[in-house]
């Protein structure tokens, strides 16, 4: 049981891992220090509205887990195993996510400002009226994602797509360029062919020149 810190939070459901249990109990009782899941199995949890500051999740499985309105700001989630989880409205401003796996995880209403996202899966993800602004992309396989309404701002936007990739009422500013898989063959587009290929698709997003590197 919670002893009532953490704002008197404690999971509505606990993983089926007794290890990852543990971890979470000694963490709820006693506060000042950042959840240690590093590795942990934390399949079975319901952990919605947990506050998650700066803890560690490196590596961790959190595949399915119900992760609603939580609060990962600043946390390391590199390397974790999120396929299917439900991150619905969940906080992952500034949250380190390279390396992980976002397969058909569920995003919408997410803010994940300035997050960093190097050679993520998320394909078949849905980021639907997600707030992705000032967040870094770098190899992001979004093929059959849902990007439905999310906003953009000066994102490094290393992305793949495919044709099964939704991008209606996409809006904001990014540096391209994106990949664009069809079937056997894919293209890179940036700049106006990026924008039209984009507002074609019922997004408008404006293609930011790559910024100059001093000589």
């Amino acid at each position: 049981m919670s002893s009532g810190t953490h704002k008197n939070w404690s999971p509505a459901a606990f993983p089926a891992d007794p290890e990852a249990t543990r971890q979470l109990q000694e963490w709820d009782a006693e506060e000042g220090y950042s959840l240690y899941g590093i590795e942990h199995d934390f399949r079975g949890a319901d952990l919605s509205g947990g506050d998650f500051t700066k803890a560690w999740f490196t590596q961790a499985v959190l595949a399915g887990v119900r992760l609603t309105g939580a609060i990962f700001y600043r946390a390391d989630l590199q390397s974790a195993d999120l396929t299917g989880a439900d991150l619905t409205g969940a906080d992952l401003v500034r949250a380190n996510l390279d390396g992980a796996v976002l397969r058909s995880a569920r995003l919408d209403g997410a803010d994940m400002v300035k997050a960093s996202l190097q050679g993520v899966d998320a394909s078949g993800a849905s980021f639907r009226g997600t707030r992705i602004m000032g967040a870094s992309l770098f190899g992001v396989d979004m093929a059959g994602a849902d990007l439905t309404d999310a906003v953009l701002f000066q994102n490094t936007f290393k992305v793949t797509v495919d044709d099964n990739t939704v991008l209606r009422g996409l809006t904001g500013t990014v540096f391209g360029p994106i990949t664009v898989n069809n079937g056997d063959s894919s293209r890179e587009l940036a700049g106006a062919e990026l924008e039209a290929w984009i507002g074609a698709r019922g997004g408008q997003v404006q293609v930011i020149p790559p910024r100059r590197a001093p000589q």
